[in-house]
C-alpha cells in the first residue's frame, strides 16, 4: 500500500518530445497567459475566472504538496513552456490516483507534445511511484483528447450526462481509466529517466495530443 506522501518527490521528467519540470513560481506569466486561450477553457471546462496574485500564491505552493504532483511541460528543443500536467487525487490505500493535463493554448495540440507528456509521467506512476490504477475525466467534445487517451490505452469506463454546460450547449463528461498490468502489456518497462542529463530519445511514430 502507498503512503499520503507518496508524491512528495517532484523529479524532473524527460520524454522524447518534452521535459517536464516541477511546476513553480518562474511560470506563473507563462501559466497566467494560457488561463486566457477560450479554446483551452472550453476543453477543460473553465468557468471560474482568476486573479494573478491567486495564481501566484497557488504556484507558490505546488513543492509542499506531498498527495500530487504538479508538472510544466516544456519543449525539449528550446525549452518553451507548453503547459502543465498534474497526478492528483491520490488515494493511497487503493494504489490510485488522476491525472489532468492542460496545453497552453490551442498552437499546441495535435503535434505530439501532450501525449508524450502523459506517456512520460505515467511511466513515473507506475514504474516509480507504484500506481496501480490512473483515472482521468474529459468532456466528450474534445474527441482529440480522447483519441490519445485511447492510444495510450485507457478504457471507458462511464459517462457523466450534462456534466458541462457551455455556451448553451450541454456536454457529457467520461471516465477513463488504466491499469497497471494493461500498461505494462503495452508499453513494457521503458525506465525513464528523471535525471537532468537523460539523453533526447527518438521521436514517437505517432503524434498525439
Amino acid at each position: 500500500m502507498l503512503t499520503a506522501d507518496a508524491l512528495r518527490s517532484k523529479p524532473t521528467l524527460h520524454g522524447q518530445r518534452v521535459v517536464l519540470r516541477p511546476l513553480g513560481p518562474e511560470h506563473a506569466e507563462a501559466f497566467w497567459r494560457s488561463l486566457a486561450d477560450p479554446q483551452m477553457r472550453r476543453l477543460t471546462g473553465t468557468h471560474a475566472e482568476f486573479r494573478r496574485d491567486q495564481i501566484d500564491a497557488w504556484l507558490a505552493d505546488r513543492s509542499t504538496q506531498h498527495d500530487r504532483l504538479d508538472l510544466a511541460i516544456h519543449r525539449r528543443t528550446d525549452d518553451r513552456y507548453l503547459g502543465e500536467l498534474a497526478l492528483n487525487e491520490l488515494d493511497p490505500a487503493n494504489e490510485s490516483v488522476g491525472v489532468r493535463i492542460a496545453l497552453a493554448s490551442s498552437e499546441m495540440t495535435g503535434k505530439g507534445y501532450g501525449s508524450d507528456a502523459l506517456r512520460t509521467i505515467l511511466t513515473h506512476a507506475f514504474d516509480t511511484v507504484g500506481i496501480h490504477r490512473v483515472h482521468l475525466d474529459v468532456y466528450a467534445c474534445n474527441t482529440h483528447a480522447i483519441r490519445t487517451y485511447e492510444r495510450l490505452g485507457f478504457t471507458h469506463e462511464g459517462r457523466a450526462r450534462d456534466a458541462l454546460l457551455w455556451d448553451g450547449v450541454r456536454h457529457d463528461a467520461l471516465l477513463l481509466s488504466i491499469l497497471r498490468p494493461e500498461w505494462e502489456a503495452a508499453h513494457g518497462h521503458p525506465g525513464n529517466r528523471s535525471d537532468a542529463t537523460a539523453p533526447p530519445r527518438a521521436r514517437p511514430a505517432q503524434p498525439g495530443a
